[in-house]
């Protein structure tokens, strides 16, 4: 079995990909749907997935060797059947949900994670915006359970591709909500616009790949409000194009702050692995800080989903 190949699914569909990005464009240009494109974001949402691309030809090798070398050591075979196959994507969604609710709170993740949120336009290029660094996070190791459940690195990554095509298509807002129950069990556009969303409520939720219920069940979902438009981006954005600043600064804005002298080791490392915002003296925000923010300037907001509840968060720490 340790021949085994698929289809690359993601690549296949590329055609596809900028297909669907030239109907949506100019859908949104005729004013028959709503959305916006900025050519140079656009342009620069390309590159990130041209890049990330090309990340995968070259450093592939590092995850799924690793994996491939854990497949010596499983306990069962499960082979390549389509009960397997079916079995794998959901349990392969289940981990995903985990990586990403880990990238939005875990600064070394988010380091990789952060290029994807920042463009300030959500359409479907916003899509291919994507990380050339993930193969260095050493979050492979979450798809190692079901590797040693004998489910070969190969078939994760064939049903892996499925997960990726389901998101490509709900980086839009040309669709609004969709029938109840599709809202109610899968990840829609309305869904992930919240997940791409700055505004305080929609912060850290809606982490789904394609099954919209494990954020209903681990407590993290939050509806989309008319009320309370989405706003894109990061919550202090680039005001750059440039990919290569894109795919880095993160990168280079945590290690500068896990080297700056006069730090203890705890410090240093809180600066790698604590949640995206923190800071050793408490003079940066994270998200948690900016809900209680919005939750004493607005008190009637207090415990709707995405916003703390509690009163003790109304008053700033001293």
């Amino acid at each position: 079995m340790d021949g085994v190949e698929f289809p690359k699914v993601t690549e296949l569909a590329i055609p596809l990909f900028v297909a669907a990005i030239l109907i949506e464009l100019a859908v949104v240009k005729m004013g028959r749907g709503r959305g916006e494109f900025e050519t140079r974001d656009t342009l620069t949402s390309l590159m990130m997935g041209t890049g990330n691309v090309v990340a995968g030809l070259l450093f592939g090798f590092i995850s799924f060797g690793a994996l491939m070398w854990v497949w010596q050591f499983r306990f069962l075979d499960a082979g390549l059947g389509a009960g397997v196959a079916i079995a794998a994507f959901l349990i392969d969604d289940l981990r995903y949900y985990w990586y990403h609710r880990i990238a939005h709170r875990v600064r070394w993740v988010w380091a990789e994670h952060i290029n994807h949120h920042s463009s300030q336009h959500y359409n479907l290029s916003t899509a291919l915006r994507q990380s050339w660094s993930g193969h260095f996070t050493g979050m492979f190791v979450l798809q190692v359970p079901l590797v040693l459940l004998g489910v070969h690195p190969a078939l994760i990554a064939f049903v892996y591709g499925f997960n990726l095509l389901w998101q490509f298509w709900i980086h839009t807002e040309t669709i609004g909500k969709m029938w109840w129950p599709v809202e109610l069990v899968m990840n829609t556009p309305s869904h992930h616009r919240v997940h791409h969303a700055t505004n305080p409520r929609y912060l850290d939720a809606n982490y789904a790949g394609t099954l919209i219920i494990w954020d209903r069940m681990f407590g993290t979902f939050v509806e989309e409000l008319e009320e309370d438009r989405p706003r894109y981006g990061i919550v202090k954005n680039l005001g750059t194009f440039n990919p290569f600043k894109v795919a880095f600064h993160e990168w280079i804005a945590m290690f500068s702050d896990a080297f700056s002298p006069g730090l203890t080791l705890r410090q240093r490392l809180g600066y790698l692995f604590m949640p995206p915002g923190w800071s050793h003296d408490g003079t940066r925000k994270g998200s948690d800080d900016l809900k209680a923010e919005f939750v004493r300037l607005h008190p009637a907001e207090a415990g709707k989903p995405g916003l703390p509840a509690t009163r003790d968060i109304l008053e700033p720490a001293e």
